[in-house]
């Protein structure tokens, strides 16, 4: 094999089969980009070297998987717009010879939904509090989102992601607990699944909510791509809910990286093919 000139990474751990992996890599043999996407296991307390590492040897830029998203900023030139609101990073772009750190999971979401219905104006609940959750919140204010209601077991973490949309953008947000069975409030009009709850193998796991709170009308995502009908899908879709499953989100975001990486509108449909393929939809 020749030498590639382009190489971006993804601090992760990795697989026999990484989808992300074989996603990327799709996109890249489809449009002739002389590049490849690697998974580089990388401790804590290496990931100073990894950055330093990858600004030696000219990478593109990077992802960056949990737990690095935020202790990673310590070792970037400049954040983007999101991802500074936010203060959690997942891509590093290489900019006239400076990281910047961005964040493409929330921007991922939004193009998804978008697909399906613009947040502007509109009432969201997002269940969960941790870094999904997060970028997801911050992504939705930034597009216009009225309220957000954020819904988390842990109050702490809960009502600071409340807090932080709340003072850093222009949507309304509140924290409810998460106590026993959960009724979505009246007149929300964006559910999103931003927790494990039901990613394989749990795969039947169903989150603790009133089902009959979901409406005909209302949007209802999963971010959890294996399965991507998650039980939270099918049971908000044979209620009439318009429903997302987590794989928009994956590849989307990959999109997004690619063009921040490549300056290629990467080809979606060529990206989800490989990743149903891998998970067998």
């Amino acid at each position: 094999m020749n030498f590639l000139s382009l190489i971006t990474g993804c601090f992760a751990m990795p697989a026999a089969e990484n989808p992300t992996v074989a996603m990327m890599d799709a996109a890249y043999a489809h449009h002739g980009i002389d590049a490849r996407y690697i998974n580089c296991e990388v401790p804590p307390e290496k990931l100073g070297d990894a950055v330093r590492g990858a600004r030696a040897m000219g990478w593109a830029g990077f992802n960056c998987s949990l737990p690095h998203k935020v202790a990673v900023i310590d070792h970037l030139d400049g954040l983007g717009e999101s991802a500074e609101v936010m203060q959690a990073v997942n891509c590093a772009v290489l900019r006239q010879g400076k990281l910047i750190g961005e964040n493409t999971d929330g921007k991922g979401f939004l193009k998804s939904l978008l697909e399906v219905a613009d947040p502007a104006g509109r009432s969201v609940v997002v269940f969960g509090a941790g870094g999904a959750a997060r970028a997801i919140c911050v992504e939705l204010a930034l597009a216009g989102a009225s309220t957000i209601t954020v819904v988390n077991r842990g109050r702490e973490r809960g009502e600071e992601l409340a807090r932080l949309v709340g003072e850093r953008t222009g949507a309304v947000a509140k924290f409810l607990p998460w106590e026993g069975h959960f009724a979505v409030p009246a007149g929300s009009d964006i559910v999103v699944n931003a927790t494990s709850i039901g990613l394989y193998p749990d795969v039947e796991a169903r989150l603790d909510i009133d089902l009959d709170a979901l409406q005909p009308g209302m949007v209802v995502a999963d971010i959890i791509p294996n399965p991507p009908r998650t039980r939270l899908v099918r049971d908000a879709e044979a209620r009439g809910c318009t429903v997302l499953d987590g794989l928009g989100m994956l590849v989307n975001q990959g999109v997004i990286n690619i063009k921040y990486w490549t300056g290629v509108d990467a080809d979606a449909s060529v990206m989800r093919r490989r990743i149903e393929a891998i998970f067998g939809v």
